[in-house]
């Protein structure tokens, strides 16, 4: 789903020049080395990440992520993480990668990791690439930059995997809180990042939906769950479906609210 969202820009946006700088959020789906900085457990510095580069990038996969791939194809390089030294001067006006392995959209999310980066501090470190472009280009130009830059946002995942059904750690909180209380949780504060996001100056926001969560081989190896037609696990892609179904009402609530989102 996420790969088939990230390819319709392609066409939108119509590989042109159009888009200046390409700004990501999220977790390890998009994660290009922020880990690396930090201290964690979540962490893709060693091999067998990274064969297709020929070494660890800190990308938790083999190559490029999608992001890496949608930026080749706008003309961009690809988006340093941003906790990287070099990350720093006009360095900062073809974009930043902000995502963290582990991270989530709430901030209690993936504390099982120790560090990571969770949306709310991904948004504040934008916040301070964003002084920096004002003090490089002015705010005019920093404010049509941002218009026209690509922001993603790829994260949720680690709410329900490393929060919500973490084995034995969650069972407490999954008696006192139902599946629909905590997905109106994660919608409910979602709202709130996007919307300061989008004050932040961001008006092409792309937001991902989660995948099919119970059909990741850690999920299907520790639950006892009953498992559908496909051998995935039905419990945690019921989550998955609710919360993609919230979340799509989300987006167009906003671009009712919020002109130019």
């Amino acid at each position: 789903m996420f790969l088939a969202l990230m390819l319709s820009l392609l066409f939108r946006f119509g590989f042109s020049n159009d888009v200046p700088a390409s700004f990501v959020f999220g977790d390890s789906l998009v994660d290009v080395g922020n880990n690396n900085y930090i201290v964690s457990l979540a962490k893709a510095n060693h091999e067998p990440f990274g064969i297709d580069f020929g070494m660890p990038t800190g990308r938790f996969s083999n190559g490029k992520t999608v992001v890496d791939v949608i930026n080749q194809k706008l003309g961009l390089a690809f988006s340093p993480p941003y906790l990287a030294p070099s990350t720093t001067g006009s360095t900062v006006l073809k974009g930043v990668n902000y995502a963290s392995g582990a991270g989530g959209i709430l901030n209690n999310s993936g504390e099982i990791f120790g560090g990571r980066i969770n949306f709310d501090a991904q948004i504040d470190n934008f916040a301070n690439t964003r002084e920096e472009i004002i003090s490089l280009i002015g705010v005019p130009e920093a404010l049509n930059l941002f218009k026209k830059a690509l922001f993603t946002v790829a994260l949720g995942s680690n709410d329900f995997l490393d929060n919500y059904l973490i084995p034995l750690f969650s069972i407490p909180e999954r008696l006192l809180v139902s599946p629909e209380s905590f997905v109106a949780t994660l919608i409910s504060r979602l709202r709130l990042q996007l919307t300061r996001l989008f004050s932040l100056g961001a008006r092409k926001i792309v937001v991902a939906n989660v995948g099919p969560i119970g059909c990741i081989p850690y999920i299907r190896d520790v639950n006892l769950n009953p498992y559908d037609e496909d051998e995935c696990v039905t419990f945690p892609n019921e989550l998955a479906q609710l919360f993609n179904t919230q979340l799509k009402s989300l987006v167009e609530e906003l671009r009712t609210k919020l002109e130019g989102f």
